[in-house]
């Protein structure tokens, strides 16, 4: 797999088989997603890996709490259970199922990163720039060697009790939570609006007539799911 290739095909796996992730495994995706850009090089991303320790047990109980609000609170919001939502068989009830079962499960992932940054000045708008290469390095690294996995924010609603359930400094901002595992689905090509719809030239809304897509990509419309 080349790394176009790897860009394309990268989904959000969001349901694990039983098989456990190695340290191995765990050391190659971290040393990729330690290779990313940051901010004058300051690498201030820190990795907090959750697995079957005795802090970790505490912190995946947390997590899995707010998955499920956080879930229940989305489906209200977006209307999940209307619409099309009530046709078992459309994409929006099946969204729905799939994130259903993450939510319950979120827990039970095999290893659970929570992503972070050592702050080194004022909370500001933009020091996520110093974060989000580095989580996304990690979930094509995990693609890369057959694993899976989805980037979240569900710390947010447990961040209180989870400083002092890790010894988290407070100097450390909680950025993101990504979940990993082995696929008990599969990765392939991923469904986005076409690149002319994303992409301009030369003003806002002035098409790029070179923006097209490779022969047979497919298409999906931009989330969350419509109410109907």
């Amino acid at each position: 797999m080349d790394l176009l290739e790897g860009l394309a095909t990268t989904r959000a796996i969001r349901r694990y088989t039983d098989q456990p992730v190695t340290d191995e495994e765990l050391a190659t995706i971290l040393f990729a997603a330690t290779r990313a850009p940051s901010g004058s090089n300051r690498q201030a991303f820190r990795f907090l890996v959750l697995r079957d320790g005795p802090r970790a047990t505490i912190a995946r109980r947390l997590l899995g709490d707010a998955a499920r609000r956080m879930w229940m609170n989305k489906s209200a919001i977006d209307g999940y259970t209307e619409g099309s939502g009530t046709d078992p068989t459309s994409p929006k009830a099946r969204m729905a199922r799939t994130m259903v079962h993450y939510a319950e499960h979120f827990a039970e992932a095999p290893v659970i990163v929570l992503v972070c940054l050592v702050r080194y000045r004022e909370a500001n708008w933009f020091e996520g720039s110093s974060v989000y290469p580095a989580a996304q390095n990690l979930l094509l690294a995990a693609r890369a060697i057959g694993l899976g996995g989805v980037l979240t924010g569900v710390q947010l609603l447990v961040e209180d009790d989870l400083r002092p359930a890790l010894a988290i400094p407070d100097g450390v901002a909680l950025h993101a939570t990504i979940t990993l595992g082995h696929p008990a689905g599969h990765h392939g090509p991923v469904r986005r609006r076409p690149v002319r719809e994303l992409v301009y030239e030369d003003g806002w809304g002035e098409e790029a007539a070179w923006a097209v897509d490779p022969p047979g990509t497919r298409f999906a419309a931009a989330g969350p799911p419509r109410q109907k």
